[in-house]
């Protein structure tokens, strides 16, 4: 198989148009619900009846009005699978080479300041305080210790 040096734009066929969900680990996935709508604001799915004991939901981003759009920018955004696994399987993050744990997973958000005082209230773990790199930004954890990050444009 040899390797094309140059692809024409126009010839270039879409392998990956985007990203559908993330498979999130957690320990109670009906609780994981509950501190996932608290703090971030997202609804589980109909598709499984939110119960006790349940074993996987699908978290998704309502607008403003509650809808589910269909397209555009937060059909980018892509759902959350919450999936009951034991703590031994691992958690969402890891170590970068100067030793900092980094998230694999960044939201985007347009008040940042409202999010971070929302979450200092409801006693989510933050990584420090709001910092700036590519624009404001903090890291958090889930009760399961999965590491997050969240960006303002």
């Amino acid at each position: 198989m040899q390797i094309k040096e140059e692809i024409k734009l126009e010839e270039k066929l879409e392998d990956i148009t985007g990203m559908t969900c993330i498979y999130v680990p957690v320990d109670d996935v009906y609780e994981s619900i509950k501190w996932y709508q608290k703090n971030l604001g997202c609804e589980p799915s109909n598709i499984h009846p939110v119960e006790p004991g349940m074993k996987m939901a699908i978290m998704r981003f309502p607008d403003h009005n509650g809808n589910f759009p269909g397209s555009g920018l937060r059909q980018t955004v892509p759902a959350m699978f919450l999936i009951e696994s034991r703590p031994e399987g691992g958690r969402l993050g890891f170590t970068n080479n100067e030793g900092e744990r980094q998230a694999v997973g960044c939201f985007i958000t347009p008040r940042i300041q409202d999010l971070f005082n929302r979450f200092k209230e409801n006693g989510v773990n933050i990584k420090g305080d709001i910092r700036i790199t590519c624009g404001p930004n903090l890291q958090f954890f889930d009760p399961d210790g999965n590491m997050w990050e969240v960006w303002q444009p």
